[in-house]
């Protein structure tokens, strides 16, 4: 899970389609990863549970990023499985967060502790 989040914050759109599950590959393409890796700016990620069964593994997180100056949060439950002794990523259960209109003056979600201004505004 970490190393696909380092991997959409570096554009690493190949490793991102490579981490797919083989069956889920083809619904990805490189140029869809990288078109939402470059829309966005991700800043922090928070792992909030993981749970193994036999068929897999699920990893519930929270990831923060901002696109287009609003404060956004991908709220998943996500599933791996393992192929050829790789953790692979087969898909997810996505909650609705809402998405909040940055200000210039306001805090940068980021934490830094400068005005939105001066830190990742467009």
């Amino acid at each position: 899970m970490r190393s696909r989040y380092s991997a959409y914050c570096t554009k690493n759109a190949q490793y991102i389609r490579n981490s797919y599950a083989q069956s889920e590959q083809h619904n990805h393409s490189i140029e869809d990863i990288l078109a939402f890796a470059d829309a966005v700016e991700f800043i922090k990620l928070e792992i909030l549970d993981t749970e193994d069964t036999q068929e897999g593994s699920y990893v519930e997180f929270k990831a923060a990023y901002i696109a287009d100056n609003k404060s956004c949060m991908l709220h998943e439950k996500s599933f791996f499985i393992k192929e050829s002794e790789q953790w692979k990523y087969l898909n997810g259960t996505i909650y609705p967060t809402p998405e909040k209109k940055i200000n210039r003056n306001d805090d940068c979600p980021c934490g830094s502790g400068k005005k939105f201004k001066k830190c990742h505004s467009n």
